[in-house]
């Protein structure tokens, strides 16, 4: 199968997609098979919490909004025109099979890893996390509808991993060291656990930091995404922040989180920790990068080039960077969950992987 043919098959399927939304959901007959998907999907989308109670239908909705504005021509041309393939279709020697090992953290996020692989020329075989197994099957199922040729491209299995070629697994830094060990022979992209900061000044505007509160409170902070921990100038006054973010206050009303706010608040307290609290968000002055649901660590700084060689010595623990160009390379606030086809996980260039196997 022509790789311009599987491309033609994500575009339809981004044009599938954009007919959802949390606002409403909004049928266009020009779609192919919407008889035999549209209703059906709409079902699973709210079906989707009870597979995973973090998979409230705003965040499913979220996901494929992203999906649907990320899988159109112009986007897929744009990402595919750095590169040269010559893993030609017709050429079975060069067409590998290609093992995922997907997390379920947030809804969808082992898509990226399962279009490189289609769209580079290989085959594709998906362990899905239990987490996260229905959303990405019934879209593997339209775009076979699309094309059915793509199905001898698509296997999803429950069991063991076996007769690959290579593997991408994303997993913990527990299960990264257990994955790097048993696949030591296969090439492989294996990813840890990262977590992504924001670098304050005191300059933001009002309008910043409630688009920081989107990078912080999107799939309740579960996606490696999600601006974990703070960076900011010593004295800095939070008092703008906690204003700024209060728009997100309605999260508290969501049982799942609640539960994580009382339980780490109290651990942190029993603790004798000091916080910043608002009711819905503690903030606690920590090291780490890695701040439980419902909690968001913070750290001062007295000089920003300090800052900036520290954060290069410690960049493999780190997924993205937000701030108004106070660090080279860094996110604008509010875009860490509009991630583009080209923004790599752990800046690991995929397609380049796969393309070279």
């Amino acid at each position: 199968m022509l790789q311009l043919d599987k491309k033609e098959c994500f575009i339809a399927l981004g044009k599938f997609l954009s007919q959802f939304s949390m606002d409403a959901n909004s049928k266009n007959e020009t779609v192919l098979y919407n008889d035999l998907f549209y209703d059906d999907f709409i079902d699973l989308i709210h079906l989707s919490q009870s597979h995973n109670g973090w998979f409230t239908p705003e965040q499913v909705y979220f996901a494929l909004n992203s999906w649907a504005e990320a899988l159109t021509d112009k986007n897929l041309s744009l990402w595919l025109s750095k590169y040269s393939f010559d893993c030609a279709q017709d050429d079975k020697k060069k067409v590998k099979t290609v093992g995922l090992i997907l997390a379920g953290n947030i809804p969808l996020v082992g898509f990226h890893d399962f279009l490189s692989v289609l769209i580079s020329g290989h085959n594709v075989l998906v362990k899905t996390s239990s987490n996260d197994q229905h959303l990405i099957k019934f879209l593997a199922k339209y775009l076979i509808a699309v094309n059915p040729e793509i199905k001898n491209s698509i296997t999803f299995t429950d069991g063991k991993l076996e007769n690959f070629d290579a593997i991408i697994a994303t997993g913990s830094n527990n299960t990264a060291r257990y994955f790097e060990f048993y696949f030591k022979d296969k090439p492989s992209i294996i990813r840890k656990n990262r977590n992504s900061i924001a670098v304050l000044d005191g300059n933001e505007t009002h309008e910043d930091l409630v688009n920081l509160g989107e990078d912080i409170f999107r799939y309740f902070g579960l996606g490696c995404r999600n601006v974990s921990k703070l960076f900011v100038p010593k004295g800095y006054d939070f008092k703008n922040f906690f204003e700024a973010i209060y728009k997100y206050k309605d999260v508290i009303f969501y049982e799942k989180y609640s539960n994580n706010y009382d339980y780490n608040k109290a651990v942190f307290l029993m603790s004798n920790f000091k916080l910043l609290d608002n009711e819905f968000l503690t903030l606690k002055e920590d090291p780490s990068y890695a701040s439980p649901i419902s909690s968001v660590f913070y750290e001062n700084y007295e000089d920003l080039e300090t800052l900036k060689s520290r954060l290069e010595l410690e960049k493999e623990q780190i997924q993205c960077i937000v701030s108004n160009d106070l660090i080279p390379k860094s996110i604008a606030f509010g875009q860490t969950q509009k991630p583009q086809l080209w923004d790599y996980a752990d800046s690991v260039d995929t397609l380049e992987f796969l393309i070279n196997l």
